[in-house]
């Protein structure tokens, strides 16, 4: 089986905001990119991540003010993480356990991409056919 760390995003590509972001600000970038997570730092480190869902469930339907209301407020953290030895099957499995669709990918412990359930539908719509 093919592992994570074949089909992850780089920790170079990621796109992140400041933990100080307003919550219309992160959509928007989101929205300009087209893609559905950005990661939260403070300064140089990652410490959490805000995801389409987090904004849909934790401002959108919580009728939170956009303006005042930070990442930081409403990111998922820690990020949960996975090996980038492991199969996306072992990918697959953890988010589906967790109930996520979006991984950090690690080396020997340290950040080094993401994988989200949108890679794994690109590897399995790129599956030979029978």
């Amino acid at each position: 089986m093919v592992p994570v760390k074949s089909f992850m995003v780089p920790k170079d590509k990621f796109v992140t905001v400041e933990r100080d972001t307003d919550v219309q600000t992160a959509g928007r970038i989101m929205r300009d990119r087209g893609i559905g997570s950005l990661f939260v730092t403070n300064g140089k480190e990652i410490i959490g991540i805000i995801t389409d869902t987090d904004m849909v469930r934790r401002v959108v339907a919580a009728g939170a003010d956009t303006h005042k209301t930070t990442v930081e407020q409403i990111m998922s953290a820690p990020i949960m993480t996975i090996e980038e030895s492991k199969t996306l099957l072992d990918a697959n499995d953890l988010m589906a356990q967790s109930h996520l669709r979006h991984l950090g990918v690690t080396k020997e412990g340290k950040l080094v991409g993401m994988i989200s359930v949108r890679d794994l539908v690109v590897f399995l719509t790129n599956l030979p056919r029978k």
